[in-house]
Formats: C-alpha cells, sequence, structure tokens
C-alpha cells in the first residue's frame, strides 16, 4: 500500500471520496492488466504510458466517486473512480467511464 493511503480505512470497491480523490490518484504509479501504467501529478497532469508511447493529459476532481481526465487536443471523459483493497489493504483503483462504461483496474506498483 502507498504510504501516502496507510492511514485510510476504507472498503472493497467502496466510492473514492473527493477529498481522498488527489492522494488516491497521486499516491503511486498504477499498472492496468495489459501493461499500460498511469501516473498522476498533484499539480493536475497525467501520463498514460501504452507500449512505450507516453500520451499526457489533464485531471480534476469532479465530485465524490467521480474525476475527469483531458486529453488533447480534443477528448475528455469522466470516470467513476472507487477503491481495490485486498486483505484489509489498498492496492489500486478501478475507474468506470461514465459515458461507455468501459471499465479499468489499477494496481500500485
Amino acid at each position: 500500500m502507498p504510504e501516502a493511503l496507510k492511514e485510510l480505512r476504507v472498503g472493497n470497491d467502496e466510492l473514492v471520496d473527493a477529498d481522498h480523490m488527489p492522494a488516491a490518484l497521486t499516491a503511486g504509479t498504477l499498472v492496468f492488466g495489459d501493461g499500460a501504467t498511469q501516473v498522476f501529478t498533484s499539480d493536475g497532469h497525467t501520463t498514460y504510458t501504452e507500449h512505450g508511447r507516453p500520451s499526457r493529459g489533464d485531471w480534476w476532481v469532479l465530485g465524490d466517486g467521480k474525476f475527469v481526465s483531458f486529453w488533447p487536443p480534443d477528448y475528455q471523459a469522466t470516470y467513476v473512480v472507487r477503491w481495490v483493497v485486498e486483505e484489509g489493504v489498498i492496492t489500486g483503483l478501478t475507474f468506470t467511464e461514465t459515458e461507455r462504461g468501459a471499465r479499468f483496474e489499477g494496481h500500485y506498483l
């Protein structure tokens, strides 16, 4: 579990509160099932790397359980974010795109 999240007590599949969203997103590199990685920084930027090719975008909190990502020049998506907790330890996050319902699970390195 990333150090920044050690004091949180949350359950698996629980929505990430707006107050905890920045810490959840910036706690560490997230690795997805296909090997892609994503890093969120506290200044509102993000880098998604797939097959060695990085894409840079921006993110911001929309409210409890939701954040928005913007990928220039014109792609924007809203995601519902939930905790992944295994045996009481926060191991990652799930992201479900609100418009299409696509779900992605990332685990902290």
